[in-house]
């Protein structure tokens, strides 16, 4: 924070809606080098679709979303926290839509965000559309028994 503060009294920012961007990277230099670890979710791809999701012997959940998606920023961290919630118990994961088209077009995603709740290789329940954390909780529940 000292740094930014300095870079913009030092005129290297030109106005102070700069700081923003800063405040991020700072942020997430701050986060990436703590000795903390943390439970996040997983990043699914085109490669490894089959082998985490379709083969997986627990229930997942897969976040399509993408950079752009105003909903999808506000979905993202509640799949963070399920994923966190339920380390052991399912498979959480997003799959970025603009990075992975393969997989996207084979599940015919044409609007996100959208979680596809995914058991035994099968499709057994969809959410489009931003959700309270509850609502994809009562989902999932609902598919781990």
């Amino acid at each position: 924070m000292i740094l930014i503060t300095v870079a913009y009294r030092k005129s290297l920012l030109k106005s102070p809606s700069e700081l923003i961007p800063c405040l991020f990277v700072y942020f997430r230099i701050r986060f990436n080098n703590s000795k903390k670890t943390f439970k996040m979710a997983k990043v699914f791809t085109d490669a490894n679709f089959d082998s985490e999701v379709l083969q997986s012997d627990k229930v997942s959940i897969v976040d399509f979303w993408a950079e752009w998606c105003g909903p999808c920023r506000v979905v993202g961290p509640i799949v963070e926290e399920l994923a966190k919630d339920y380390d052991g118990k399912a498979v959480i994961g997003k799959l970025n839509v603009d990075e992975n088209p393969e997989v996207t077009t084979k599940y015919g995603i044409r609007n996100i965000p959208t979680l596809l709740f995914i058991k035994n290789g099968e499709v057994v329940d969809k959410q489009v559309g931003a959700v309270p954390k509850s609502v994809l909780e009562q989902k999932l529940q609902s598919h781990l028994s």
